[in-house]
């Protein structure tokens, strides 16, 4: 097989699988154009369409899912035997993908990574931010960051983050217009700042503890964001109360910036875990990281 048809087919592997020129472009560093060009001749050269194109979406065609299916592995059997050798040189070395939330990336993956990237010259990582539940096989991620009880059970798993426990918050101008509430049930009459999942689209609702016996609370108001961070911003600015990480709050609480409310009405979580599948488990450069970021009490 020639070269040029390896990269063709390479080529159509991606869109076919990320059901997008845009990001299948991205993945290679080529534009768009380039990359529908590529498919245009390996269509013409095979003599069948391998790929339905419309304004809104890329799908393959009978054709296209065919030679996907059975091409595919092989491909992906060739990528992790070539990832294998690296555990011949001496050093470890390769590419990790991960997907992890963006407060986890905050919090917990940059501040060790900062100190495991310098011993590890021939490591690279890729984050990507991820605050829904994407299935990290599917997307060809290396592994993934969720909170415990997230956990998907076919999956191996490390700790990599103490239990941690969120706060109901509001800068003081909203309080001299607002009664603080007392219970989670009176949250219903005040301005919230929702959080909206990226994947699903389902609004978070709002979770306390009694005794126990776990409460949800459907909150509602005028802004909803998808990023955990600009939750916390709309409440420095007084536009409602927030649900944020109690480690995010705290430093605004200490200097007077925010009031928590609620507190004795939220529990711990358990902490964020990494999880892949055991196909993972025999390169070196993944086993170093892993052992980097494990949580140590």
């Amino acid at each position: 097989m020639s070269r040029q048809n390896v990269n063709d087919l390479l080529a159509f592997l991606a869109v076919a699988r990320e059901r997008s020129f845009t990001r299948a472009a991205a993945r290679f560093g080529i534009s768009q154009s380039a990359l529908s060009h590529t498919i245009r001749q390996l269509e013409a050269r095979l003599g069948v369409r391998l790929l339905t194109r419309t304004t809104r979406a890329v799908a393959p065609t009978e054709a296209g899912e065919r030679l996907l299916q059975r091409i595919g592995p092989h491909f992906d059997q060739i990528e992790i035997e070539v990832d294998a050798l690296n555990e011949l040189r001496e050093k470890p070395a390769g590419t990790i993908r991960l997907s992890a939330p963006d407060y986890a990336i905050s919090s917990i993956l940059w501040p060790k990574l900062k100190r495991f990237l310098p011993k590890y010259p021939d490591i690279k990582v890729e984050l990507l931010l991820d605050n829904g539940l994407t299935d990290i096989v599917t997307e060809r991620f290396d592994a993934g960051i969720r909170m415990g009880e997230q956990l998907a059970k076919d999956m191996i798993s490390a700790r990599i983050g103490p239990d941690f426990r969120f706060a109901v918050v509001g800068e003081e101008s909203y309080f001299a217009e607002h009664p603080a509430p007392e219970k989670p049930q009176d949250l219903v009459q005040h301005n919230c700042i929702n959080y909206r999942f990226p994947s699903s689209g389902a609004l978070y609702v709002w979770e306390f503890e009694e005794n126990g016996r776990e409460i949800k609370i459907r909150v509602d108001g005028q802004l909803v964001f998808n990023n955990i961070f600009h939750v916390l911003d709309a409440a420095l600015a007084g536009r409602g109360l927030g649900y944020v990480p109690e480690e995010m709050a705290l430093p605004h609480i200490a200097k007077g910036r925010l009031a928590r409310v609620l507190e004795g009405w939220l529990p711990y979580w358990d902490g964020y875990h990494l999880y892949y599948p055991s196909r993972r488990q025999s390169s070196p450069a993944f086993v170093a990281l892993v052992d980097a970021l494990r949580h140590r009490d």
